[in-house]
């Protein structure tokens, strides 16, 4: 089942804190938001580890991660619900 997308996630603290260690629940491909990839490219691949580098917010509604996959040499901007935590502390989803 889909995961409803009406909730507003800003009434909340963020998931995760610049700094936090977490890993890529998907494959996310470019949407055309990246400059340095075709469109459709595959720019974070399920798995996939990296650190949470800053936090800003779309649409006054949705946290935004950014979070950069070392390994990939890329930042990509990412939802809270697409990452998992790694770095054990307490109330990391």
């Amino acid at each position: 089942m889909a995961e409803a997308d009406d909730t507003v996630e800003i009434y909340e603290p963020p998931l995760f804190e610049p700094g936090d260690k977490v890993r890529s629940r998907f494959t996310v491909k470019n949407d055309g938001t990246m400059w340095d990839a075709e469109i459709g490219e595959v720019v974070v691949h399920k798995g996939d580890e990296g650190y949470v580098r800053d936090v800003g917010t779309y649409l006054q509604r949705y946290y935004i991660y950014a979070v950069e996959f070392v390994d990939r040499r890329r930042i990509v901007g990412m939802r809270g619900r697409e990452l998992v935590g790694l770095d054990n502390k307490e109330g990391t989803r």
